[in-house]
């Protein structure tokens, strides 16, 4: 799930190396087909009132684009990989800043999403006071703008070390090769230790915030087991972001039980880690809701019988 990872340059740069194309085409496809069930998610959004002006769905929906922004960068970058093999720095550098921030903003919406099912189970007279939709578009604007600050070092430091040649070259689109410097390495290894740090303690607490105060309640429990169970969710989203960081070990463990095999276990390893977490998204937070799913039944019936609507001719018009 993180681009932005040092692990995700060797799964890019064995692309390059990868002379199969239906690596490449079943990858897009996979990519297209998701935004798609992404992009019905966000059409019912958009068309029901009481889904856009609950924050809860606009945390969700929110998460939903920033998969959808993610999946698009990086099939944009496999074609780059592919068809050019070497690119632009400075388009490089716009493309890859944008798809750390991407990266960066999922578990912090997460969080986001977390802290709002504590409050709604242990505050939950407080809550429309709290989370208002005014106040759950301020924390996406602070989720993009702690995103954007994490990655301004390496933007300064590739532009104070870096010789003015470099920014009129070419070079693989992967960000080891961009921002090359040694320290942003140690960095980058700093910044994500502490960052997922962070998001899991906010998890592990809400979890057992939520589980104390269902224990104490004698009614709404069933609420309370909801909201458990989502936040369980979010547990194992946010491991399945960390999968990035032990893939390359795996990798090599791989290669050794199955040598001359790399590319197909790089390849199945970026559908695993990369590809699976954001297709289980629309279905971990959009089909399992049942207010969600209601309304999305709904969207889906209303366009079919639309579908099915036949046009009147002038035969028919004789005949009425």
């Amino acid at each position: 799930m993180n681009l932005s990872s040092v692990n995700f340059s060797s799964t890019l740069t064995s692309y390059e190396e990868n002379p199969l194309l239906t690596n490449y085409i079943v990858a897009a496809a996979l990519c297209i087909t998701i935004n798609y069930i992404n992009g019905t998610l966000i059409h019912t959004f958009r068309k029901y009132q009481i889904l856009h002006s609950n924050p809860r769905y606009i945390l969700f929906i929110h998460l939903v684009i920033n998969d959808m922004m993610w999946l698009f960068l990086s099939t944009l970058l496999l074609i780059i990989s592919y068809a050019l093999r070497i690119f632009f720095v400075p388009y490089c550098i716009i493309l890859l800043i944008i798809s750390i921030i991407v990266t960066h903003n999922s578990p912090l919406n997460l969080a986001g999403m977390s802290i709002e099912c504590y409050i709604a189970v242990c505050m939950p007279l407080r809550h429309g006071q709290i989370c208002t939709v005014k106040k759950t578009y301020i924390l996406i604007g602070l989720i993009w703008a702690a995103s954007a600050l994490s990655i301004l070092p390496d933007l300064f430091i590739l532009l104070a070390t870096e010789p003015l040649q470099f920014f009129h070259s070419k070079v693989r689109c992967v960000r080891d090769f961009v921002f090359r410097n040694p320290i942003l390495a140690y960095k980058r290894q700093a910044f994500d230790i502490i960052y997922f740090s962070c998001v899991f303690l906010i998890l592990v607490v809400t979890y057992l915030r939520i589980l104390f105060a269902a224990r104490a309640l004698s009614t709404d429990k069933t609420s309370a087991q909801k909201a458990r169970n989502t936040i369980l969710l979010h547990g194992a989203q946010l491991a399945m972001c960390m999968l990035s960081y032990v893939s390359p070990s795996v990798e090599v463990v791989l290669h050794i039980i199955f040598p001359g095999r790399i590319l197909e276990i790089r390849f199945a390893n970026y559908l695993i880690v990369y590809i699976l977490p954001r297709f289980l998204s629309p279905i971990i937070y959009g089909v399992r809701d049942k207010k969600f799913r209601e309304y999305l039944r709904m969207d889906f019936l209303s366009n079919r019988c639309r579908n099915k609507v036949k046009k009147v001719t002038p035969e028919d018009k004789d005949h009425l």
